[in-house]
């Protein structure tokens, strides 16, 4: 009788603990630790007493974790979604410093750099303009290289760390920097003391660092642009297409080239120019550069997220900017045309700055299951889509693209991913 009594007891007694110990190794999976270094560039020594953040990406960019280097610049962290991608960020003399941790990554290695004001070792080396227009507005994508070749290495920051002129009444539409190998991130100009000078108050970190500023302003069919330099470079590029007239006020300053992969386009460039060197020229007419799906041609790249393609032969010193300025057109095919092309077209719907691809199902989602068991599958393609997964993500996050184009992308990915699994399985 009481052993009736208690069978009921027993038994939820008996399926609690079932379901317990079920769950319990998909909980320990799920969570691990995340192991690190911070190592100083500058020094060549581990950085001690530097501030690290973890940053959760599927979500939302949510800190998830917060710790100190100790004296060796090691650090750890626990993880709650070992499943999903994360950022580590470390925070050095006021400066941040940025590694992706992927899904299936334990350790990750991060390396910062001493900071100082001003240094001789930091020289803008390229100025790229991009020109269209249509009638009664005029779109400009403005792409500045930075390179920081300080010996030893450090990072220059102060409040106006990179200067450059803009047209007086130009609309600033948007505006991005990108460290080497980083991901571009959403950058607000300052204006300065003199009229249409505005500066950047963004690091120049150790390496090659890229600003782009994206602007409009009023056109009557013709006008006269002037790039105002503040510092020496090696080249300044004017990028317009072929249908609108090109008038330097001075003859002998620029030489016409074709740019990679533009058909359509000139590129007019002036070598080693100096700050005060007059380097105005007028425009006249309109026009717009072809997309890439109207480009076409062989070599194309048909990956999802799309690409430039197999760059053309191009004469120097195009050429030493080749991978610059292709990377400028995708800007510009993006940026530049918004308000050339088609001005009523609302924020969300039109492409936002992107270097890599685009795309998923919803803006909200983390990477699918099919990325845990990437993770784990030692195979160059499912390691290739389990990066796209990554970095995808990352841009997403940071706003770098669209949630439509985000949208198609993830869509593709997933596909692509799903059918990879399907082979090996």
């Amino acid at each position: 009788m009481s052993l009736r009594s208690d069978s009921p007891t027993k038994r939820m007694r008996f399926i609690s603990t079932v379901v317990v110990l079920a769950l319990l190794p998909s909980a320990l999976a799920s969570a691990a630790n995340l192991t690190g270094t911070v190592t100083n560039g500058t020094t060549g020594k581990p950085s001690a007493g530097d501030e690290v953040i973890l940053i959760k990406l599927a979500g939302g960019m949510e800190e998830v974790g917060h710790a100190k280097t100790d004296a060796n610049g090691n650090f750890t962290f626990t993880l709650d979604d070992a499943n999903g991608p994360h950022l580590v960020r470390a925070v050095h003399q006021g400066v941040t410093y940025h590694t992706p941790a992927p899904p299936g990554i334990s350790t990750v290695q991060v390396q910062v750099y001493d900071v100082s004001p001003k240094l001789d070792d930091v020289h803008e080396v390229a100025d790229v303009m991009y020109i269209q227009a249509k009638q009664g507005s005029l779109g400009v994508t403005r792409i500045f290289a930075v390179d920081n070749t300080s010996k030893p290495p450090r990072t220059q920051m102060n409040d106006a760390n990179f200067e450059f002129y803009l047209p007086e009444d130009a609309q600033i539409d948007e505006a991005q920097a990108q460290t080497a190998g980083g991901q571009g991130v959403n950058v607000q100009p300052t204006p300065q003391a003199g009229k249409g000078r505005y500066a950047f108050e963004f690091p120049l970190r150790p390496g090659q660092t890229q600003f782009q500023v994206s602007y409009h302003l009023a056109y009557s069919g013709k006008a006269t642009v002037d790039p105002k330099l503040i510092y020496p470079i090696q080249h300044f590029v004017a990028i317009l297409p072929r249908s609108i007239t090109f008038s330097p006020s001075q003859p002998g300053i620029y030489e016409g080239h074709q740019p990679p992969d533009q058909p359509d386009g000139v590129a007019e460039i002036a070598n080693n120019p100096a700050p005060g060197q007059k380097l105005a020229f007028e425009i006249s007419g309109v026009g717009i550069f072809e997309s890439q799906e109207q480009a076409g041609g062989a070599g194309q790249d048909n990956r999802p997220g799309g690409g430039l393609g197999a760059p053309i032969e191009a004469p120097d010193p195009l050429d030493k900017y080749r991978n610059f300025i292709l990377a400028g057109f995708a800007v510009v095919l993006v940026t530049g045309a918004v308000y050339t092309v088609n001005r009523s077209k609302s924020r969300q719907n039109r492409p936002a700055v992107a270097s890599g691809p685009a795309g998923s199902v919803t803006s909200n989602s983390s990477l699918p299951d099919a990325a845990a068991v990437a993770s784990n599958t030692p195979t160059p393609l499912l390691a290739a889509l389990k990066d796209e997964l990554f970095q995808l993500e990352l841009e997403h996050k940071q706003g770098q693209i669209s949630d439509q184009e985000y949208a198609r992308t993830r869509a593709a990915l997933d596909e692509t991913l799903a059918r990879a699994i399907k082979r090996i399985r």
